[in-house]
């Protein structure tokens, strides 16, 4: 490597798009220059890393994106870096742009790509962005926008269930992690919600919404995380234990775009820089970390080792609060 190398660094963005990650991206660019270092984007992910698609990137590469969603960088998913051949691609890129250091903005998937090619000599410095907040030990770049997408959801549609008297199953992102559902549900007063770490519980369903018409109740809301159990499924069991018209409402993909709100740009400024931070001070092979207010750091083994465990004192509370 030349002597320039440790005076350079790349950032890309990889897996599924996060509200914040520009202003990670940004965070990074600028916090570099200041420290007069050199900054270049990868744009396409690990796949463009393969490929070679960088550029450098200066002050007013990053300019007026702090407020959009999606990445700037672009995304995608690359089989080809699951191989050896792909991980020694990409190394190759950067050695031939004479970079040492390597930013690595995504979740879980990114994060373990991440740890592969630290493997083969470059410093990856992680930084945790995933909307289902699945990433262990902190709070990921993401997750407090689609949670307040999925709440002002929640407000449009109990206007309507109150109007018309129907129940609504309203369908959340979130695979294996429930933290969306939970967060989203507790802040919108959901009657119910379902998921993936806690087996559910029909039976407590339809009495609760039973229990509800028997005082005068005229709708409910529950929410679901996507594959824990068919909202169809579930729309027909209810209307034929309650009565009750039910109706269903699949989010999707809007729970991944969006102006980010001003605590996922605060988290993603602070971790872009805080990412820098480490990479001036010579650390190596690390995830930015937050815990409310305190920034730190995790080896990268550590964290693709991890497994997240969902705080289920709030399920606790839903059970209190609506009944």
């Amino acid at each position: 490597m030349g002597v320039n190398a440790l005076r350079r660094l790349a950032v890309l963005t990889s897996g599924g798009d996060a509200s914040g990650m520009n202003a990670a991206i940004r965070a990074v660019v600028r916090t570099a220059i200041y420290k007069n270092m050199e900054a270049y984007g990868v744009h396409q992910g690990f796949e463009g890393l393969i490929n070679g698609d960088l550029k450098r990137m200066y002050a007013g590469s990053v300019a007026d994106i702090i407020q959009r969603g999606g990445t700037v960088l672009r995304t995608s998913r690359s089989e080809d870096f699951k191989s050896v051949v792909g991980l020694e691609k990409a190394r190759d890129t950067l050695h031939s742009w004479n970079i040492e250091n390597l930013v690595v903005i995504g979740g879980n998937g990114s994060l373990k790509g991440g740890y592969e090619l630290s493997k083969l000599g470059i410093n990856v410095i992680g930084i945790p962005a995933s909307i289902d907040n699945d990433v262990v030990y902190t709070r990921s770049i993401g997750f407090d926008t689609s949670v307040n997408v999925v709440l002002e959801a929640i407000n449009r549609i109990r206007d309507t269930a109150s109007s018309h008297g129907r129940n609504f199953i309203i369908e959340v992102m979130g695979r294996a992690c429930g933290e969306i559902a939970l967060a989203a549900g507790v802040a919108g007063g959901a009657e119910s919600i379902l998921i993936p770490e806690i087996a559910p519980d029909l039976d407590q369903i339809i009495e609760k919404i039973n229990k509800g018409i028997e005082r005068g109740k005229i709708h409910s809301i529950i929410i679901v995380a996507e594959g824990v159990y068919s909202t169809m499924q579930l729309r027909d069991i209810i209307e034929s234990k309650t009565g009750h018209d039910t109706r269903v409402s699949i989010l999707g993909h809007i729970q991944r775009g969006g102006t980010p709100t001003a605590q996922d740009r605060i988290l993603a400024s602070q971790m872009g820089k805080a990412a820098v931070d480490l990479i001036e001070a010579n650390k190596r092979n690390l995830m930015v970390a937050c815990d409310g207010n305190r920034m730190f750091s995790i080896p990268l083994q550590e964290i693709v080792n991890g497994k997240r465990t969902l705080e289920l004192g709030m399920f606790e509370l839903v059970r209190i609060l609506s009944i």
